[in-house]
């Protein structure tokens, strides 16, 4: 199924975000989530609202586009499916139903049904995946969660994140569940430091800590999903680009002096290739054999960097800030998590 998304994107959008609909829920039900991350991916598939009930109206359940809970009451009038033991799930729209809100209850109903289950004896497992990446739990909190999901403390385990269109050639095992953040709800799953079985576009993968340290894994993998350029380059490693992602993560508000330098620079067809294998290589002779271009022609593109940038960007640390100043361009110009929006 995930092949036809690319074949028949460009000839029916339509149905091509319908097919998107059912994959998403279908990788969902592999992991296992719980109904709370069903229903976040119900809302952010809908862009309103969604909402599930257990059969003898012991939980209920409300969750916004963003991936948090939802505030107030239900309202009065919603889009419902009642499942055959009574449960119900439903989206909270305003206005008129958008022609794949069907569907989408439809495959909440169904993955609902299928959590349910698995778990005949508990319906919900406790959020520990969500509290042990959460930065505002105490530590121990957050130990003690990720503990009850069966990692080992002393062991090195990462955080992977991708949004929920993501494709899975292969998904690697780990606790898994979807989460709210600033850029929509996202799965996110913790694997071992030395999986290898991961094959998943687009997505980031952060660095390796202790049980303790998940959130900051966590952070740095939300930045290199963000710098994920699939097809080329669908999974982001963060520790390929020794330690910046990091740095990136933990101060997400500075200024780049350099932004207006670096927007104006990456305007040149050419720049983008050549500022990221000139920063890879060791020489401007490598680069030139990187590139398959004469060495002076390189030479030449340096030398129009340099004084577009009003430094030498192979010298001491200037290498580095040109490399942070790429990444944050990066990431202002990055597009992987806005598509698609709202089902409909």
């Amino acid at each position: 199924m995930q092949e036809l998304l690319g074949r028949i994107a460009n000839l029916d959008p339509q149905a091509s975000l319908g097919l998107r609909v059912i994959a998403c829920f279908d990788e969902l039900m592999v992991g296992e989530v719980n109904s709370r991350a069903l229903a976040a991916a119900a809302a952010a598939l809908a862009g309103c609202p969604a909402g599930f009930r257990d059969g003898d109206r012991s939980r209920q359940l409300r969750i916004d586009p963003s991936g948090s809970p939802g505030t107030g009451a239900r309202p009065a009038e919603v889009s419902a499916l009642v499942l055959p033991d009574a449960s119900e799930v439903w989206l909270e729209r305003e206005g008129q139903a958008l022609p794949n809100d069907d569907l989408i209850l439809e495959r909440f109903g169904l993955a609902i049904g299928v959590r349910f289950g698995f778990e005949r004896q508990q319906l919900e497992t406790p959020r520990d995946v969500a509290l042990a990446l959460d930065t505002t739990a105490p530590t121990e909190e957050r130990v003690a969660a990720a503990v009850r999901l069966g990692l080992v403390a002393g062991h090195g385990y990462r955080v992977l994140v991708a949004p929920l269109f993501a494709v899975f050639d292969r998904r690697p095992a780990g606790p898994t569940d979807v989460v709210a953040s600033e850029y929509g709800a996202l799965q996110v799953l913790i694997v071992a430091d030395q999986a290898e079985n991961i094959a998943v576009t687009p997505a980031g993968l952060g660095p390796v800590g202790l049980i303790g340290d998940l959130p900051r894994s966590l952070r740095a993998a939300v930045v290199a999903l963000r710098l994920s350029r699939p097809p080329e380059e669908g999974l982001v490693r963060a520790e390929n680009f020794g330690g910046l992602v990091e740095l990136l993560a933990e101060s997400p508000d500075a200024v780049d002096p350099d932004a207006a330098r670096i927007d104006e620079i990456m305007e040149a067809p050419w720049a983008e290739s050549t500022v990221r294998v000139v920063l890879e290589a060791p020489t401007i002779r490598q680069a030139a054999r990187d590139l398959g271009l004469h060495h002076s022609t390189v030479q030449g593109r340096v030398e129009q960097l340099a004084r577009c940038l009003g430094y030498d960007p192979l010298t001491g640390y200037n290498r580095t800030r040109l490399g942070i100043s790429v990444l944050r361009w990066r990431l202002r110009n990055s597009h992987v998590l806005e598509l698609p929006g709202p089902v409909g």
